[in-house]
C-alpha cells in the first residue's frame, strides 16, 4: 500500500471526528526545555476523553464499517487504551463490541472500558500480554463473523493516528528539529511518520520504546517484523511482541532513529511531570520525556508526544520504588550478621551514614550459627555515597551480597 494514500482525505477525517475527537493542545514544557538547553513542546493526548490518542483510529476505522458489518459488531485486542477508544467510538455510533485485553490490565483501566462502552460492550480477560489477548480476539472475530478493529496494523487506524502529526504541524510556529513518538505496535508512529514526510521533510522522526518490549528495534535491525520471545509488560501501553506489518514498512523508511529507554527511567519520568507539572502519564506517555538525555537537544526545536494518560494510581509506589533504584537513591544488599549482642548497633553507628535510611530489614537468626544474614534496604541522599557506604561495609567485617544487579532476587523485594 502507497503511504501517501494514508494522508489523504485527512479534511473528511476531521469533519467525523466533530464532537468525538479532541483537538489537544500543543505546549511549552519549561522543565525539559531548561534541563536540555532546547524550545520542547509535549502534544498533550492524555487530554482526549479517553486519555489516549487511540480513540482517533479506533473511531476512524469504525465510522467507515458497512451497514452489514456494523450490525454484526466489532471485536479488539487491546492493553487498554485502545479498548477505550474503541468502547467510545462503539457508544457513539450504536455498535456492540467484545473487547479482549490481558489479565494483568490495571483495573482502572479495565473500570474506564466498562464506563464508555456500556451494555454495548463485552469484556473478556484473556492471557498474560497482549499478543496472548490479540490471538484469542482474531480468532473469536473469525469464528463468529466480527469485524476486528486492529489497534495498530491498519491503514485506517493509522490515517486516525496522522491526525495528531497534522494538529502537531499547525500549532508549532517555525521549524520542528526533532519529533519524538512512542512506540508500541508503530501505529501512531507510522501516521505522524508519514504526514511529517510530506509537509516536514527535514524534521527527525525519533521513536521510543520500552527496553523490555522493543520490538520496533528489532524489526528494524532484522529487515521485518519478529516476534520477540518475552517481554516485560510494566510499560503496558507499549508492550508488543511484534510490531504491525505495514507500521514497519512506513517507519523504517520515514522514522530517522528508535531508541529504548529502561522501565526505571520512565517511573522517574512519571513522578518528576507528577511533581512539576502536575501532569499524570501513563508509562508509556512517559516514554517521550524520558528519553530526551540520550539525544543533544541544544538549541532546538522539540516536540514530545505524550500518548496518554491512564495511570492507576495504585501502580505510584512501585513507580516509586523502580524510580529510586534507577536512579541509585535505594539499594539492597543480604548481610551477614555475627550472633551476637551489639552486632546492629555497630552497624547502624559504623556503616550507615549520617543521611542514610534503612527502608527495609528482614532478620532471621538462627541457632548454632556463627552468623545470620538480614536483607537490607537502603536509601542514599545521594547517589554517589553508594561508594563509601560499601567501604564502610567491608571496613566494619559485615560480609555482603549486593542485589540490584541481581534481578532475579531484587524482583521478591521491590
Amino acid at each position: 500500500m502507497n503511504p501517501e494514500l494514508i494522508c489523504q482525505k485527512l479534511d473528511e477525517v476531521f469533519a467525523a471526528f466533530e464532537g468525538i475527537v479532541q483537538r489537544t493542545p500543543l505546549q511549552f514544557h519549561a522543565p525539559s526545555s531548561e534541563k536540555y538547553g532546547a524550545n520542547v513542546h509535549i502534544k498533550r493526548e492524555d487530554l482526549q476523553i479517553v486519555r489516549s490518542y487511540k480513540i482517533r483510529g479506533a473511531f476512524n476505522k469504525i465510522r467507515k464499517l458497512s451497514k452489514t458489518e456494523a450490525k454484526a459488531g466489532i471485536v479488539c485486542a487491546s492493553a487498554g487504551n485502545h479498548a477505550q477508544g474503541v468502547a467510545y467510538s462503539c457508544a457513539k455510533l450504536g455498535i456492540r463490541g467484545t473487547v479482549f485485553m490481558p489479565k494483568t490490565t490495571p483495573r482502572q483501566k479495565i473500570d474506564q472500558v466498562q464506563k464508555f462502552g456500556g451494555d454495548l460492550i463485552k469484556i473478556d480477560l484473556f492471557g498474560d500480554t497482549f499478543d496472548d489477548s490479540f490471538e484469542k480476539a482474531v480468532e473469536y472475530a473469525t469464528t463468529h463473523g466480527k469485524t476486528f478493529v486492529h489497534p495498530f496494523d491498519d491503514k485506517d487506524v493509522i490515517q486516525g493516528q496522522s491526525t495528531v502529526g497534522k494538529e502537531i504541524y499547525d500549532a508549532y510556529t517555525g521549524p520542528i528539529d526533532y519529533l519524538i513518538i512512542p512506540i508500541g505496535g508503530g501505529g501512531l508512529a507510522a501516521g505522524i511518520c508519514t504526514y511529517f514526510a510530506r509537509v516536514s521533510p527535514h524534521t527527525k522522526i525519533i521513536g521510543v520504546e520500552p527496553a523490555g518490549a522493543a520490538s520496533m528495534t528489532k524489526a528494524i535491525a532484522y529487515g521485518a517484523p519478529m516476534v520477540l520471545s518475552e517481554i516485560d509488560p510494566f510499560v503496558d501501553g507499549a508492550a508488543v511482541k511484534k510490531v504491525g506489518n505495514l507500521n514497519f514498512e512506513i517507519c523504517r523508511n520515514l522514522i530517522d532513529r528508535v531508541i529504548t529507554v529502561e522501565e526505571g527511567k520512565v517511573c522517574e519520568t512519571i513522578l518528576e511531570m507528577y511533581n512539576d507539572d502536575a501532569i499524570v502519564v501513563e508509562p508509556a506517555g512517559a516514554l517521550s520525556i524520558a528519553c530526551l538525555g540520550q539525544l543533544d537537544l541544544q538549541d532546538k526545536n522539540v516536540v514530545c508526544v505524550i500518548s496518554g494518560g491512564n495511570n492507576d494510581i495504585t501502580r505510584m509506589e512501585e513507580m516509586k520504588e523502580k524510580a529510586l533504584l534507577h536512579a541509585g537513591y535505594k539499594h539492597y544488599f543480604i548481610v551477614h550478621f555475627p550472633q551476637r549482642s551489639g552486632a546492629l548497633k555497630q552497624f547502624v553507628t559504623d556503616v550507615l551514614g549520617p543521611n542514610d535510611d534503612i527502608v527495609h530489614f528482614e532478620y532471621l537468626k538462627k541457632n548454632q550459627r556463627d552468623k545470620g544474614a538480614a536483607t537490607i534496604g537502603i536509601e542514599l541522599q545521594n547517589p554517589t555515597d553508594l561508594d563509601t557506604l560499601l567501604q564502610r561495609l567491608t571496613f566494619a567485617d559485615f560480609p555482603y551480597t549486593y542485589l540490584n544487579n541481581q534481578q532475579l532476587l531484587l524482583q521478591y523485594l521491590t
